[in-house]
Parts: C-alpha cells; sequence; structure tokens
C-alpha cells in the first residue's frame, strides 16, 4: 500500500491532537507526520505512533512534499495558508468555517457526498460539526420519503469552543483555577442560547451554517431547516432534538431499520430500557447515534429523534480522516488527484 506525507495545521489544539489520534487508530498509511503551529506552539510535542514529534511553525514553506493537510487552525489561518498548501501540491482538508460556503470548494461528509470530494481543486472543507451528525441521518430518510422541512435544537458541549470553553467550564466547576471568559455568560449549571456571534435576523452564525451547509452537503436546496443553537455545560458530545417533515408517508419501523443499515450510524432506541443516545457514552466514538424515534402526529409525515455524536470525532477529526480516506481510495481507482 502507498503511503502518505501528512500534515496536521493545529496540531496541538483540541481538533488537531484528535486527528492525529484518530490517523493512528484508523491506521491511515502515513509515511511521515509533519505537525504544524503557530510559532507559539513550536517546540512542543505530539505523540504518533510510540513515538514523539516536534511541532514545527507553520511557514509558506511548510509544504513541500505533504500530501495531504488537515487543517485546524481556524478560519483566519486557512485563509491565509490553504491556498498555499494547494499551490504547493498539497490536498487541503479543511476543518474551519473559510470555504464552507465557497460553490467551488467540494464540503463533505463521505455517508453523504462521497463523490464530492474528487471535484475538489486542492481544497476540501470538513463541514461544521452539529450539520455533520444530523446529515448523516438525514441522507438515508431523504433518499427514501425526500424531506421537506427540518426543525433542530442543538445542546452543544463546551469542547466545541475549543480549550478555552474547557478551561471556562473547569474553572467554574472548581476543578482548576483561573478567570477564562470564552462565553459571554456562566456556563456552569447554565444553558446559553448563543452559539457564535448574532446576525441581523437574530439567527447566529452557527445557526446559519446548519441552515446553509445541509442543503449545500445534501444537494437540495429544497430542504427547510430552521435551527436554534445551544451551548450546555457538558465537557463532550453534541446533541441535537430533530424533527423532520417529509413529503411521503412513512412506517416508523421501516424508519428504524433504515437507519440500522445505513453507515456510520448507530440505533439506540429502547424505551423499555432506557435506552437513547447520549453524549457520555458517545465519547470518543466514531459514530452518530440515534433514539427516541417517534412520531409526530401535529403535522403530517412528521418524525421526532435525537442524535447525539463526539463533536471532536465525528464532528471534526474523524469527518477529516474519513475524507482522506476516501480520496485515497479514489486515487487507487483513478479518481481524482
Amino acid at each position: 500500500m502507498k503511503s502518505y506525507d501528512v500534515a496536521v495545521v493545529g496540531a496541538t489544539g483540541l481538533v488537531g491532537r484528535k486527528m492525529t489520534q484518530v490517523l493512528e487508530e484508523h491506521k491511515f498509511p502515513v509515511r511521515t507526520l509533519t505537525p504544524l503551529a503557530s510559532k507559539r506552539s513550536a517546540g512542543k510535542e505530539i505523540s504518533f505512533k510510540g513515538k514523539k514529534i516536534k511541532v514545527k511553525e507553520l511557514t509558506q514553506h511548510s509544504f513541500k512534499g505533504i500530501e495531504i493537510a488537515l487543517f485546524s487552525a481556524g478560519a483566519t489561518v486557512s485563509r491565509e495558508f490553504a491556498p498555499i498548501a494547494a499551490k504547493a501540491g498539497t490536498v487541503v482538508i479543511d476543518n474551519s468555517s473559510a470555504w464552507r460556503m465557497d460553490p467551488e470548494i467540494p464540503l463533505v461528509v463521505p455517508e453523504v457526498n462521497r463523490d464530492d470530494i474528487f471535484k475538489h481543486h486542492g481544497i476540501i472543507a470538513n463541514p461544521n460539526c452539529s450539520t455533520i451528525q444530523m446529515v448523516v441521518v438525514l441522507k438515508p430518510l431523504h433518499d427514501k420519503y425526500k424531506i421537506r422541512r427540518v426543525v433542530v435544537s442543538t445542546y452543544q458541549s463546551v469542547t466545541g469552543a475549543g480549550q478555552k470553553g474547557v478551561d471556562q467550564l473547569d474553572e467554574e466547576l472548581g476543578k482548576k483555577h483561573g478567570e477564562t471568559h470564552k462565553f459571554p455568560h456562566r456556563i456552569a449549571f447554565n444553558c446559553l442560547p448563543h452559539i457564535d456571534v448574532f446576525l441581523e435576523d437574530g439567527y447566529t452564525k452557527e445557526e446559519f451554517k446548519m441552515i446553509f451547509e445541509t442543503t449545500k452537503i445534501m444537494g437540495d436546496n429544497s430542504i427547510k431547516v430552521s435551527p436554534t443553537c445551544v451551548r450546555v455545560p457538558v465537557f463532550g458530545g453534541h446533541s441535537e432534538s430533530v424533527n423532520i417533515q417529509f413529503e411521503k408517508p412513512y412506517v416508523l419501523k421501516d424508519v428504524i431499520q433504515l437507519l440500522k443499515k445505513s453507515p456510520g450510524i448507530v440505533v439506540e432506541d429502547d424505551p423499555s430500557k432506557n435506552l437513547y443516545p447520549m453524549p457520555i457514552n458517545a465519547y470518543d466514538k466514531d459514530e452518530v447515534f440515534v433514539g427516541r424515534m417517534r412520531i409526530d402526529s401535529s403535522a403530517p409525515n412528521s418524525l421526532n429523534m435525537w442524535i447525539v455524536s463526539d463533536n471532536i470525532r465525528k464532528g471534526a477529526a474523524t469527518n477529516a480522516v474519513q475524507i482522506a480516506e476516501e480520496l485515497i481510495k479514489g486515487r487507487d481507482q483513478g479518481r481524482g488527484h
């Protein structure tokens, strides 16, 4: 099997460290791993396959010989360095918001739109974490019943806000000392209906992402999405209450069986045993978990469900590595470049 020279940009951050972990766990064929980060983080060490590797400073010259680069260093860094990497012949899989809505950049969840990977021009965008877990479940349902409308309320963990989000909750719970102010209010024992910045129409940027990323990934602008995104005092894993209205009628047991057979999904749905998805059980797992499925009798052809996934894994690192895995499979099959 061919092996690849891989870089991880933002290697010392929450997602960057998880990307390195997932590359190792998935046995991705890495010939050399180059961890890159800001000047402040250069010189730190990360572990990969039992070895310590020093983090290098990210510069314009970092991508010579790099075939695949996983970026997770924020939109500003991605806007500057992803085109530089692509020009050097590197395929960039970018986890930031920088390229997601660019019509020329594929936005990919492999279970949903794998073929879009091979339309890239050097950059592939990794979607928002809350969008990823939802569309994995929506895709097989849309193919069979055609979705008209989705109403989603998210319950997003502090890890979605990065290390500072984790630090603030730790400090408020008395687990560590400090005065981190990542959120505009206390997060411990609280819920904040506020993720990212507010836009003029009253929605937040996170909610905007869910609306427009869903239609781009699903390839269908007719799907209407109404989101409310909430930050909750959970250390890992995003949860979503999702109401779906279909064009076609459905039978609940058929929906459950369809999702059981769909890639990347685990059905946990047995109320008699108190079995339903929870973020604590999704921790460090690659799958999307779905349960609490029930008929919504208030509107025709409507369904309620509860979706949970580890936002740092499937919502970020794992999805990026899966894109890379499909990319190299396609190369082996003579697709892409």
